[in-house]
């Protein structure tokens, strides 16, 4: 095997640890998200959230890591769409944050 197979094999397989890893942090801010909803006594649209951002950023101990941002969609009625957001910091939820809605009693 060259030099270049070898690159390439490493190149694949990088993409391939990067894909699955995405993967794993996309299902624990959905779950922060329908956390989130479940506290607020909301609805959680569509069981799913959407990635906006890709950022790198310092963890508390001066570490590279990527910042992830998602979105979702929820609902204090039924009727209307409001917006979400989950902020991941590495694989830890670094903030959930939800668009105002009127407390319906």
């Amino acid at each position: 095997m060259d030099f270049a197979s070898i690159l390439v094999l490493a190149l694949l397989g990088l993409l391939v640890w990067f894909w699955l890893h995405s993967i794993r942090i996309l299902e624990i801010a959905r779950n922060a998200g329908k956390q989130a909803c479940i506290k607020m006594d909301v609805q959680f649209l569509d069981d799913t959230v959407a990635g906006t951002k890709l950022a790198l950023a310092r963890d508390d101990n001066g570490r590279r890591i990527l910042r992830r941002t998602y979105r979702f969609e929820f609902s204090e009625t039924g009727d209307s769409r409001r917006e979400g957001e989950v902020v991941m910091l590495g694989d830890r939820v670094e903030s959930v944050m939800m668009e105002p809605y009127q407390i319906l009693e």
